[in-house]
C-alpha cells in the first residue's frame, strides 16, 4: 500500500471516530446542554461578533485552520448551504474563527477561496481553548437560551446533514 492510501485511510478513520465522539470526545470541553462560553472576536471586515449579546438568536461558531483538509471540504459546504440560505435572517449568526491564523493569514484564506462568510482570526487560540483543547474542523451551535444544542469534530456528509437539519429547524 502506497503512503496516499495509508494517508488516506487514516483520515478516513480518524473523521469517523471523531465525528461520533464529540460528546464523549476528552479534548471537547463542552457538552450540549451546557451554556456557552462568552467572548468576543473582531472579524477580518471589522465587525465585532460578541456572544454574550446574542441571546435570541442561533448562533454557529467554526473553528478552522487554512492548512486542514476536512476544514477545505467543509468550508465550501458552509458557504453554500449555511451561510447563503441563513446570511439574512436575524435570528442567525455565524462565525468562522482561524485557529492559530493572524488577520492576514484569514484574509487571503477567504480571498483565494471568494468566501463571504464572517471570518476571524484566533491566532492565540484565546476562544478555542474556550470550547476545546484540539482537533479541528470543530461546530458548536448555540441555541437561543445561550446553550449548546450541538456540536462535532470533523467533517463528514451524514454529520453534517444533521448540522443543516437542525438550523432548518431552528431557523423556520
Amino acid at each position: 500500500m502506497n503512503m496516499n492510501k495509508v494517508l488516506v485511510s487514516l483520515f478516513i478513520i480518524f473523521a469517523v471516530i471523531t465525528t461520533t465522539t464529540a460528546q464523549t470526545d476528552p479534548t471537547t470541553l463542552l457538552k450540549v446542554g451546557d451554556k456557552a462560553p462568552a467572548f468576543s472576536c473582531k472579524t477580518i471586515d471589522g465587525n465585532t461578533i460578541d456572544i454574550s449579546k446574542l441571546n435570541g438568536k442561533i448562533v454557529m461558531i467554526n473553528f478552522f485552520a487554512t492548512w486542514c483538509g476536512p476544514c477545505k471540504m467543509e468550508l465550501p459546504l458552509l458557504q453554500k448551504n449555511i451561510w447563503d440560505k441563513y446570511k439574512d435572517n436575524r435570528d442567525f449568526v455565524l462565525i468562522i474563527l482561524g485557529r492559530e491564523h493572524n488577520e492576514s493569514e484569514v484574509r487571503s484564506f477567504v480571498e483565494s477561496n471568494k468566501y463571504t462568510m464572517p471570518f476571524a482570526p484566533d491566532p492565540n487560540r484565546l476562544v478555542y481553548k474556550l470550547y476545546a483543547t484540539q482537533f479541528i474542523p470543530r461546530n458548536i451551535i448555540i441555541g437561543k437560551d445561550g446553550r449548546i444544542i450541538f456540536q462535532n469534530i470533523g467533517y463528514n456528509k451524514e454529520e453534517f446533514k444533521k448540522l443543516e437539519t437542525l438550523l432548518a429547524e431552528k431557523l423556520k
